[in-house]
């Protein structure tokens, strides 16, 4: 029984209810457009939908395509159309478009209820506009706050044209009075315009001569692919741009606009409204004529750069920028391995260090050249006492010029034999202190293009942060404006878009900082304008060196210990801090033989010397009878050996400081190696917190987003206050950055355990790759 109850309650309830809804009366609702394209169609449907939503329960609205009338930019026919209306069955009138626009505003008297909006630019409509309503019976107006005036005036604030190409519809330059209005604008202006009637995009780009700027006052209806091509033909000319049409225009390309992106919707919104309060009753004189809308400045960010045209701070608060922060007109894009092979033949440290290794080269040829013989000549000429010239029995002349020249060879030298061995050492060392150099030098190089990265996704979240806080400080207007809020909502988020809006000012200046330090490394001028492509694991160069593949040995349990040990295996089999240690001490260990065995070796030389006499003259010639006259020429050779037996006890002391020597770099090589241990442990746990940060990261920032997504709605329907806004945007920017983060932090974590390593697998190949996962499985089986 109590079933049966239910089901004749509901059977009521339903009946009752198909009584109310056949008692609603029928409103037919006629369309007058000055143009019906595929790009017009889905946005007649939405405005169709809009006004059966709102009015639904009031009304059954009613559209007849027979009541859709489409004048074509004809003046005439859309008085026609406007006459067909009035007697037709329609019992309100949406007039659209600029045709139309002209047409009902310039009536004194209107039959039916009409609303009047469309694209007409305000600098046209022939309607007051310092009224709340229209006091007109039966009309009310809302014409788009488009203005050409306006809209001129912000581009060449955006950038001083000198000559503007102004682009209209040509149904429109025919229709309309657009060169006289033109005029009238240009009249206090220091540039000039140039009228580019349309019918197609040729039409546009073919009247481009002579212009340095192009603002499309019309262009509503062309589509997707046309503006591609507009902007295509712009970007060659490097000509800037700027829009009535809507936001999507400049996400193609386009420099700029001055329209909401919401404003259309705001617009269908208004309109059913005013439907459902005709529908109710209410006088269209009586309604509200504007709907409150500020005009936004939207610029697309890589147009500008690839025109030059600077984007002021003053205007980033008011100001939206799309388009993805990749730089348009950098000289060169870099990916890591770009940047690695860059820093090793450019950069200035290591060509100062390459200097070093050349300096010890010549260090090693000095100390062979002790070996090398030695050949001295000399030139001597001599005046002597006359006096003593004329005892000299003819041996020694007043005038006389003699010559030598004297070889000496180093046959055996205990000092000089040692310092060959230890300059060979020394120059080992210093080959692998700029081994060490380089490997520094790439991690540098990597860290500067990875914080190059970072520093781009930072600005990139923060533009979006600062396009969020826009939305909510609208969605705080909006329940400011009905009630649901007070003004110390707006005041709040006005205050935080400004904080957003210097923290992108910020990200934009510290991705540039990135650029400096990055073109620093490179020794490329520190201006010179670059850009970095996105890393991804499995994506790119780290596709082809599989760097996957650290994770699958670190995150396996059974691996990683013995994973591990083999890596601190390897970074002291490759560390150039050890290897060059190990010359030093090879170098210590020869000084110490030196001082100690080799002080008792001898030294041997040989030498040899030729003596010619060139010239004799004045007293002393002549040799005198009996005696023998001295020979012309003559030679002499020598064999020298040398023992040192006592040195004021200089061997014992250079011995005793060479032993400290030895001592402190055995020292710093067991440092050296703990450090090593210490290091390549150190990055492999960084590594592991990485790993889990980037799965963590990517819930976290879909949960973030999805959590500020209801707070959002629970904001405007007023179930939530400002403060859970805020703390679900901040959520959700942190999220962001972290998320960003996660993998540069995991790829450059990497590279810091292959620096330790001294074995970056960027610079080989893959076979020798392989050849050292190879390595590692044999050391894990040994291991066992």
């Amino acid at each position: 029984m109590k079933i049966k109850a239910i089901l004749i309650m509901l059977m009521a309830s339903m009946a009752y209810s198909f009584a109310q809804d056949s008692g609603k009366k029928d409103v037919r609702i006629g369309m007058l457009l000055d143009v019906r394209t595929a790009e017009i169609e889905p946005l007649t449907d939405r405005l169709k939908n809009e006004i059966r939503a709102v009015v639904g329960e009031d009304a059954n609205i009613i559209f007849s395509e027979g009541q859709v009338l489409v004048n074509g930019f004809d003046l005439d026919k859309a008085e026609e159309h406007y006459q067909t209306m009035i007697t037709g069955e329609s019992d309100i009138i949406l007039a659209f478009g600029a045709i139309n626009n002209v047409i009902v505003s310039r009536k004194q008297e209107h039959l039916k209820p009409t609303i009047l909006f469309g694209s007409a630019p305000g600098d046209f409509a022939e309607l007051d506009k310092t009224k709340s309503s229209s006091g007109i019976h039966n009309l009310v107006y809302l014409v788009t706050s488009q203005s050409f005036e306006q809209d001129l005036d912000v581009f060449s604030e955006l950038y001083p044209y000198e000559k503007v190409g102004v682009a209209v519809e040509a149904a429109m330059e025919r229709t309309l009075p657009v060169k006289e209005l033109l005029d009238r604008i240009f009249q206090s202006k220091q540039a000039e315009f140039k009228l580019i009637p349309f019918e197609s995009i040729e039409d546009i780009t073919s009247g481009l001569e002579g212009v340095d700027a192009l603002y499309m006052a019309g262009g509503f209806l062309l589509t997707d692919g046309e503006i591609s091509r507009l902007v295509s033909v712009l970007n060659e000319k490097k000509i800037a741009s700027f829009t009535s049409t809507d936001v999507n225009d400049v996400h193609l390309g386009l420099m700029a606009t001055n329209q909401r992106a919401e404003t259309l919707d705001q617009f269908f919104r208004r309109i059913a409204l005013t439907v459902e309060a005709i529908v109710n009753g209410q006088d269209a004189s009586d309604l509200p004529l504007y709907i409150e809308s500020t005009n936004e400045l939207t610029i697309n960010y890589n147009t500008a750069e690839r025109l030059e045209v600077p984007i002021k701070y003053s205007h980033i608060a008011t100001t939206n920028l799309v388009g993805d922060f990749v730089s348009v007109t950098a000289e060169k894009r870099y990916n890591l391995l770009d940047v690695i092979n860059e820093v090793i033949t450019d950069n200035l440290s290591l060509k100062s260090g390459a200097k070093d290794v050349e300096l010890a080269g010549q260090d090693l040829k000095t100390a062979k050249s002790n070996y090398l013989p030695e050949v001295n000549g000399s030139v001597t000429s001599t005046y002597l006492d006359p006096k003593i010239a004329e005892i000299s029995n003819g041996q020694n002349p007043e005038y006389s010029t003699d010559g030598n020249i004297t070889i000496s060879q180093t046959i055996f030298a205990p000092g000089a034999s040692a310092n060959i061995k230890i300059q060979e050492d020394l120059q080992k060392a210093q080959q692998e202190t700029y081994n060490a150099s380089q490997l520094d030098a790439i991690f540098d190089g990597a860290n500067a293009y990875f914080n190059a990265l970072l520093l781009k996704a930072n600005l990139q979240i923060s533009s979006r942060n600062l396009d969020l806080t826009k939305r909510n400080l609208q969605l705080a207007r909006q329940n400011y404006e009905s009630g649901q809020s007070g003004k110390s909502d707006l005041l709040q988020f006005r205050s935080q878009m400004a904080q957003n809006t210097q923290t992108l000012v910020e990200a934009v200046n510290q991705l540039e900082q990135g650029f400096f330090s990055l073109n620093q490394l490179l020794n490329q001028p520190v201006n010179r304008k670059i850009d970095v492509q996105d890393a991804d694991l499995g994506k790119g160069v780290f596709e082809e060196y599989d760097y996957d593949q650290l994770r699958v040995y670190l995150d396996d349990p059974s691996l990683r210990v013995p994973f591990v040990d083999f890596l601190v295996k390897q970074a002291r089999k490759n560390a150039p801090e050890l290897k060059s240690l190990a010359y030093n001490i090879s170098a210590t260990e020869r000084n110490l033989k030196l001082a100690a065995k080799g002080r008792f070796l001898p030294t041997l030389a040989v030498q040899g010397q030729y003596n010619s006499n060139f010239t004799r003259g004045g007293v002393g010639t002549e040799v005198p009878m009996g005696f023998a006259a001295a020979p012309r020429s003559n030679y002499n050779v020598g064999l020298n050996l040398s023992l040192p037996i006592f040195q004021r006890n200089q061997q014992n002391i250079n011995r005793q400081t060479a032993t400290i020597q030895k001592e402190q770099l055995d020292i710093n090589r067991q440092n050296i190696e703990l450090n090593l241990e210490r290091n390549v442990n150190v990055a492999v746990l960084q590594l592991t917190n990485q790993m889990a940060n980037i799965e963590l990261s990517k819930v976290s920032e879909e949960a973030a987003r999805e959590g500020l997504e209801l707070t959002q709605e629970a904001y405007a329907t007023g179930a939530v206050n400002w403060v859970q806004l805020v703390e679900a945007q901040d959520n959700y920017l942190n999220a962001q950055l972290a998320n960003a983060n996660a993998i540069y932090n995991y790829l450059l974590s990497s590279l810091q355990l292959e620096r330790f390593m001294g074995y970056y697998f960027l610079l080989h190949s893959p076979e020798e790759n392989e050849a050292f996962r190879q390595e590692f499985l044999t050391f894990l089986t040994t291991r066992n």
